[in-house]
């Protein structure tokens, strides 16, 4: 029987069974307080956003600083303008390429973006000058890509551009309705472009999306909802649309982040053997 949940023994199996398959737990964040849970609950790189309730912006300049100044582990940016769609005008695609630029100063380890024509394909020629422009750093297709009419295409789409890796919930609102496609997309792309699940990865989940579809990497927000820890709260007052948006902030905890690896790790140990004690 293995020993409790956070013994050294444990995390060196988990870590064992881990490096053995490569799989990777990426944890999607938007504050510092974030990026330093997640890098102590284990995981191995971090997509820094802000305004994910719009499914996530790039972050401003000091964000980066100070998220990069706090945490080792691999640091991917958002580059998206704004919310909304991804079919941008050539100002927004002007500005892509100036937070691109800025990220890299900053100390990226990696981009992520997505843009898509008018047709709603992807956008292979602006987001090839893209990729080129943020080389050497690798680049991730981010869930622009599950807003196409065609995901089989748009995985060769995507790989003609030289990104690295799509994220993806299968074209689905959640990665557990999109299993078979992203499967179908991990055959599609037989090696030649990372297929990340992203949409809904839980520690409950995260097991069977492994042994479903043959993906080695993860994507998970692993948000908690909490209060704000203001004392006065003014009724019937607010600065956007959703109600009381104000007084509830999202934090990711370590211990969902560990509840995560060790789940991803269970899944490593059962297609590798883990020697014996």
């Amino acid at each position: 029987m293995l020993p409790p949940a956070r013994s050294d023994s444990l995390i060196a199996i988990q870590d064992s069974a881990l490096d053995r398959l490569k799989m990777v737990l990426e944890v999607c964040i938007d504050s510092v307080e974030s990026a330093i849970a997640a890098e102590r609950g284990g995981s191995k790189r971090i997509e820094l956003c802000s305004d994910l309730l719009e499914g996530g912006i790039t972050p401003g300049a000091g964000l980066i600083a100070s998220v990069r100044r706090h945490v080792a582990i691999d640091l991917f940016v958002m580059i998206r303008p704004r919310g909304g769609d991804f079919f941008y005008t050539d100002l927004e695609f002007d500005v892509m390429k100036d937070e691109i630029a800025h990220a890299r100063r900053l100390g990226a380890d990696g981009i992520v973006l997505g843009l898509l024509d008018q047709a709603g394909r992807i956008d292979v020629a602006r987001t090839r000058e893209l990729v080129k422009l943020a080389a050497p750093l690798p680049v991730t297709f981010h869930r622009a890509i599950d807003m196409t009419p065609d995901l089989t295409a748009a995985v060769d789409d995507v790989i003609a551009t030289g990104a690295m890796r799509i994220l993806t919930s299968g074209g689905a609102p959640t990665v557990q309705q999109g299993m078979v496609q992203i499967a179908r997309m991990i055959h599609t792309a037989q090696g030649r472009i990372a297929i990340m699940p992203g949409g809904g990865i839980t520690a409950q989940n995260i097991s069977a999306m492994a042994a479903a579809t043959g993906a080695v990497e993860f994507h998970s927000s692993a948000r908690t909802a909490v209060p704000s820890r203001m004392s006065f709260r003014k009724p019937d007052m607010a600065m956007g649309e959703l109600h009381d948006r104000e007084y509830q902030n999202y934090i990711v905890r370590e211990e969902s982040v560990r509840a995560l690896v060790q789940a991803l790790a269970a899944a490593s140990a059962s297609t590798v053997a883990v020697p014996a004690d």
